[in-house]
Formats: structure tokens, sequence, C-alpha cells
């Protein structure tokens, strides 16, 4: 008897030893699952923003939510975050107020000595907040809310500019894909942080952080105010250029400007870049269907860059190798027209190269401006003759590009497919940031086969009048086009 009693006893212990460790693998496996489900969910709410950054983005701030965020190329100030809010059953989600329910905190410890979180903060509503997602019968993810703001290196108490002593700067940080830049939007793209608030039913929290910065498309070298692909190899010339004849006020500089017109003493390039050196005597003084630089008397003082005038220099090594021919540098394209603000197909020709012409009422409705630089795609020939309105960003056209000077263009001009431009109006405005003219398509609009580029042809009518085209690399920096917000740190937060 007292050997069962002992072994039944032995068996109860061990029944509530195991009772205890399943009652502890169901805590762990429970507070595994809250901890994994409000990561996913702040990390839902980063994710959610860093896609509505990007101005192609159907859901993107600038569609949804009009003035939300500075126009492009203002950059967001240090001390104005702005927030997206994610109530959930009626509650209120008031971030900036301290007694609220889910305050942020976060920010008064970062920008401490810097600024104090402004009450009230501008905020616009979650895509689960809106049609059609705020009608599913299921709530979305479980953050509240989400800020997005600028950094300084006293924000991040981080010294990103090499140059710089101590992180005691209050200025926005830019990055150029390469190392940071302070408040210089010239050498690169704003830097955010966007930091997410999620809150389970259970009352799990997860506070966590992206710093993020729009990640550049590569574009085809801009070496020249004017650059002229050709044929490499072979010696003899292949690209077309005629001046105005009857402007003496038509230049080519390549003397670096800003994006007011005033010299920056630095970052001058060549006025005219060529391929080969056979095609610099055809661009100063014609062939190939072109009259070259005209007046003759203009061409010691209109075209002047990285030296005197006529400043013409073969360029073609700062093209990688994968972009010196037909195939590659029409490839090149396709990263542009797929991040694209507007891609303008005009109705296709019936004969060759079976391109259909737009004009510039197309480009009308788009709504340019300093603060709205747009990457414009026209698959085809672009008339702009009397449009009597300005650009700005980057434009590519595959075919025809027919230029009036009533229309100031600030940024880059691609015209690459057909390589073609040409002009013939009035009126004295010009071209500001940089123009790349190459052949790369057919007489069919098809790829050209072999290694070498036909050459570019620019040839404006001896009548034109115009300024002509002026370098400058900070309108070329503002209409450089994005893609995604690239993530440059990720950490979560002690609460």
């Amino acid at each position: 008897m007292l050997i069962s009693i002992f072994v039944l006893l032995l068996i109860s212990v061990v029944a509530i030893a195991l009772i205890v460790a399943s009652g502890t693998e169901s805590s762990l496996a429970g507070n595994y699952r809250s901890a994994t489900g409000v990561y996913y969910a702040s990390v839902a709410g980063l994710e959610e923003v860093r896609g509505r950054l990007r101005p192609q983005d159907p859901n993107s701030f600038k569609n949804t939510a009009s003035g939300f965020l500075p126009p492009s190329g203002t950059p967001l100030a240090v001390c104005s975050p702005v927030y997206v809010i994610n109530p959930i059953g009626g509650e209120t989600v008031a971030p900036w107020d301290s007694a609220s329910t889910y305050p942020d905190t976060e920010f008064n410890q970062e920008f401490a000595g810097i600024c104090a979180l402004p009450n009230p903060s501008p905020s616009t509503p979650s895509i689960w907040n809106r049609n059609p997602l705020n009608a599913l019968p299921v709530p979305g993810p479980f953050y509240k809310w989400v800020r997005i703001n600028a950094v300084s290196e006293q924000s991040l108490q981080l010294d990103v500019a090499p140059y710089d002593s101590t992180p005691n700067d209050a200025v926005p940080i830019f990055y150029d894909g390469t190392t940071g830049q302070l408040n210089n939007s010239s050498l690169g793209s704003q830097v955010l942080e966007i930091t997410a608030l999620a809150v389970l039913p259970n009352g799990s929290q997860k506070l966590v952080q992206y710093l993020v910065a729009p990640t550049p498309i590569q574009l085809p070298p801009l070496p020249a105010a004017l650059t002229l692909a050709g044929k490499i190899t072979g010696g003899s010339s292949t690209v077309a250029y005629s001046s105005p004849a009857s402007n003496n006020q038509f230049q080519v500089l390549g003397t670096n400007q800003d994006c007011n017109g005033n010299s920056t003493g630095t970052g001058n390039v060549p006025a005219i870049g060529v391929f080969n050196s056979t095609d610099i005597n055809t661009v100063i003084f014609g062939g190939n269907g072109g009259n070259g630089i005209k007046p003759a008397s203009v061409r010691n003082t209109n075209y002047v860059g990285y030296s005197g005038s006529p400043d013409v220099e073969t360029v073609y090594s700062s093209f990688p190798p994968a972009m010196q021919t037909p195939a590659g540098l029409d490839a090149a394209l396709q990263s542009i027209i797929q991040n694209a603000d507007a891609v303008i197909t005009p109705t296709p020709s019936g004969t060759p190269p079976y391109l259909g012409t737009a004009t510039g009422s197309a480009l009308t409705p788009l709504g340019m401006s300093s603060n709205n630089l747009l990457t414009v795609v026209v698959n085809g020939n672009l008339d702009i003759s009397n449009w009597s309105n300005d650009g700005y960003g980057l434009l590519l056209v595959t075919g025809t590009f027919t230029y009036d000077p009533d229309t100031t263009w600030n940024g880059i001009i691609l015209v690459i497919g057909q390589g073609i431009v040409n002009g013939s109006h009035m009126q004295y405005k010009q071209i500001n940031g940089a123009m790349l003219v190459a052949r790369t398509r057919d007489a069919n609009n098809q790829v050209i086969a072999g290694p070498d580029l036909e050459g570019a042809s620019v040839i404006f009518s001896n009548s034109m009048q115009g300024n002509g085209i002026r370098y400058s690399s900070c309108w070329i920096q503002k209409a450089q086009p994005t893609s995604n917000y690239r993530i440059l740190s990720f950490h979560e937060i002690a609460q």
C-alpha cells in the first residue's frame, strides 16, 4: 500500500509538472504570436507610407492628399512632422497630443533642444480608412499612426557629412546614393524618417523606424550641355548639327549654372559633346546635312564650357560600355518609362517609322511647374510649336522632337530612338539643364543591329530665335527621376 501511494504521488507530481509546463508553453506561444503580430502590424505602417511616397503609386500622397507634403523640389522642414493615422472602431488617434491614448513621445526625445512636436500636426487617413478598404468586414493592420519627418545631424546624433566636425547642424540631410549631404538638394534627395506605432487589442505595442531616400534611376550620362551621340569607331563623321544662322544670341554653354541662372564657378562641362574626334569639325563647320555653328562670328564666343569657345569635345568615355551600343542605350530607357509620371503614346502613323505626333496640348494637363517636376515620356514624335508654356523635369522623346523657343525647359531632355531634333520658331527662351540626342533605332523604328550608334541630328532653321542651351547641374538634379524609396536603416525602438 505504501508503495502504491508513493507511485501515485510520483505520478501526480509528474502530471502537475506537465500541466505547468504546458501552460508555460502556451504562454510563450501566445507571447510570441503577439510579438510577431504587433511587429508585422507596425512594419505594415512603414511599408504603406514608403509606397505612398512614390508619386507613381495610385495611392500616393500626391494623388490622395494634396498639400500633405511639400511640392516636388521643396524639402520637408526638420521640425514639421506629418502623420498618417489609422483609427479602428471609431477611436481617436492624435499622436501630437501627449494626453491622448497613443501619444508620440519619441519625437521630443529625438529633437530635444531643436524643437517640440507641433500640436496639432498635419495628418491624413491611412488607406485602410479610405474606400474601398474601409468597407472590408475585417480590420486592417493594427498600427495606430505613422510619422514622416525630416532628419538632421542633431536629431540622429550622427555626423553624416565627412567635412563636418560634429553632429550639430539643425538642417535637413540629403543622400546622393553614397554619402550624406547637408541641406543640398542639388547633390541628392532628402532623407526622411518614418516611424510607426502598432498596438494590438491585448495591449502589445511596437515602435519601429525607417530612414529612407528615393532611389535614383540610372540615366544615360549627361557629360555636356548638348551631347550628340554617334559612331565611336571607324573615324567617319556621323552626326549633324546646325545652329540658327540668323541668331547671334543662340548659345550652347557648358558653364555650370544654378537654378536661378547664376554661374556656380565649378562643375563646368563641354558645350557640345560628341563620340569621335571627326565629329568635332562636323559640329563646328558643318557636314552630313548640317551647317555647323553659324554665323561664324559666334564660334569663338557662344560655345564656352570646360574650355574656350568653340568647346566641342569627345565624351564617349563617360558612357558605360553597356550604353555605347544601340541595344544597350535603348534598353536603358525602360526604367525611365516604367517610372514615368506620364507616358504619352500618340496614334501611330502608317508609314515608317510608324510614329504618331503629340503636340504641346498633351503636356498642358500635366501641370508642370518649378514645384511639380515630372518625368514625361513621349513614345513617338513631339512638336511643341506655339505651346507657349514652360516644362519642368525630364522629357524623353523616342521620335523627332520639334523644339519651339517660346518654351523654356528646365531639366533634362533625352531624344533617344530616332535621335532627331529640329526647330524653326520665334521667341527668346532656352533649355536649362542638359540635352542628349542619340539614334538607336532605324527608319522602321527597330533597334539598330550592331555595336555602333548612328548619328544624332540637331538641325535648327536659320531663322529660329531662342537663347539656346545652358548647362545646369541644379536643374539636372531636380529632374532626376526616382523609383522606390530605399531603406537606409531600420530599427526597433525600446518603449
